[in-house]
This record gives C-alpha cells, structure tokens and sequence, in this order.
C-alpha cells in the first residue's frame, strides 16, 4: 500500500477528497466541482505526496467517470463499496454522522485496511460500446414513452379512441376522420391552458 491514501465520496455536483496516512490521522481535505477538469484539480492538489492511492466509492456507478480520470492521469485507483465506507463510519463512532468529508474518510480507511477494495482498471472498447448501446436503448424507450402518453391524450379527445395511424395535418387535428379542435372540449381546455 502507498504511503498516502485519498478517499474520494463522489457526487453529481461536487467530490469531496480526504488525504490520510498510514495511522489514519487526516492530512488534507478539498471539495472540487464536478467538472472537465476535476481530475487535473485533484492531481494537483496531491502532488505534494508522490506515493499516493486514490480510493474511489462507488468506481462502478457514479465514481466512474472520476476513476477513469485518474487512471488516464497515471494514477492508481481503488473501487470501495459505499456499503464498506458505511461501515467503518459506524464502527468508527458509534453513530452514523454522515456529511462528505465523513464519507471520503471511511473510503480512505476502508481502502486501507479492506481486503474486499478493487483496483480499478482502464475501461475497454466493449464497456464504452455498452454505455453508448444503453444510451441508444434509454432514448428509444423514452421516444416510445412519449407517444404512448400523446397517444392516452389524444384518445380522450377523440370519442371512439384514436385510429391506429393518425394523420397530423396543418389546422386541426384529424384523427379518423374527424376533427379536433383544442379548447372546444372540457377536457382539452384543461390541457391546453395559457
């Protein structure tokens, strides 16, 4: 193990690291915006301590993008489980005083002392085809959710429900032959409000 251990509890909006040596004593602390450049802020600030390892929670979900940050960056990276960090923040007090530093503390030391962390590897090109092939999957089903909810719309509008193959034209809507006009309803009025 390095002389040197960053525990990093990363979020949406911001990651917060904590620097602790060999006897778990705190060093450092810094909160950095999650941004482009979260990774070359984090680098920096621990360039005073060449032998370092970063202990990441979570460097399979939301810590991803930060882990592989930092292996592209040369650095050595530990996934721990948010459920290991829970558990030396419990043991550590007795109490379950969770705040960000906290959390990063409990990775560090949890990346210290666990044989259960991970080191955490560069990704290849299947994981990047995997996370590009969800996304595609994501946006089909969100345009699929979108139509099932106009088409729920439009059959209250329409009495009789709508025809299988609607044919949107300038004007009114024409739906099976018929015509209608938003506003005319009271159920249209409700939707369609300035």
């Amino acid at each position: 193990m390095a002389a040197l251990t960053i525990g990093v509890d990363p979020h949406k909006g911001s990651h917060t690291a904590v620097a602790i040596g060999p006897a778990e004593e705190p060093l450092c602390e810094l909160r950095v915006r999650a941004s482009v450049a979260q990774a070359e802020w984090l680098v920096t600030w621990a360039a005073a301590w060449p032998q370092r390892t970063w202990a990441v929670q979570g460097a399979g979900g939301l810590g991803h993008l930060l882990a592989q940050q930092l292996i592209a960056a040369g650095e050595r990276v530990l996934d721990v489980e948010p459920k290991l960090g829970a558990r030396v923040r419990l043991l550590a007090s007795g109490a379950t005083n969770k705040n960000d530093p906290n959390d990063a503390l409990s990775v560090a030391i949890a990346a210290l002392h666990s044989t259960a962390r991970r080191e955490v590897r560069p990704d290849n090109h299947a994981a990047v085809l995997k996370v590009w092939s969800k996304r595609h999957r994501d946006l089909g089903r969100a345009r699929n959710q979108v139509a099932c909810r106009l088409h729920a719309v439009l059959c209250e509008l329409v009495p009789g429900g709508a025809h299988p193959t609607p044919c949107l034209q300038a004007g009114p809507l024409t739906m099976a032959g018929q015509k209608v006009f938003p506003g005319k309803s009271r159920k249209s009025r409700g939707l369609i409000s300035p």
